[in-house]
């Protein structure tokens, strides 16, 4: 073998080392951006159902604070209509009493 025809066989074995090394290292950066995708959607997954968690903990007791203004509001109202109603019976006792027409 002269020098020309080694140097082309170095030159080939040098060219096919350096092909798969940029190919290795190619299926590496593959797999990192694999990895990472993984693991933004593994997080985005966990955000999604902490916020969910958090709007139904929210929705929960927005509910119970309505429910609990709600009834305190129909207890309010019956406590109106039963004075009220004490105080037309009252009324219509006095004015009955006064035109003596007592019950």
């Amino acid at each position: 073998m002269n020098a020309k025809t080694v140097y082309a066989v170095l030159f080939a074995c040098a060219g096919v080392a350096l092909f798969n090394h940029a190919n290795a290292a190619d299926q590496g950066v593959k797999q990192d951006a694999k990895n990472a995708g993984h693991a933004i959607g593994n997080g985005a997954r966990d955000v999604g159902h902490a916020t969910a968690h958090v709007a139904k903990t929210i929705g929960h007791g927005a509910k119970e604070a309505g429910q609990g203004i709600g009834h305190g509001a129909k207890e309010v109202g019956h406590g109106v209509a039963h004075g009220t109603r004490e105080g037309w019976d009252a009324t219509k006792h006095a004015v009955k009493h006064v035109f003596g027409k007592d019950d």
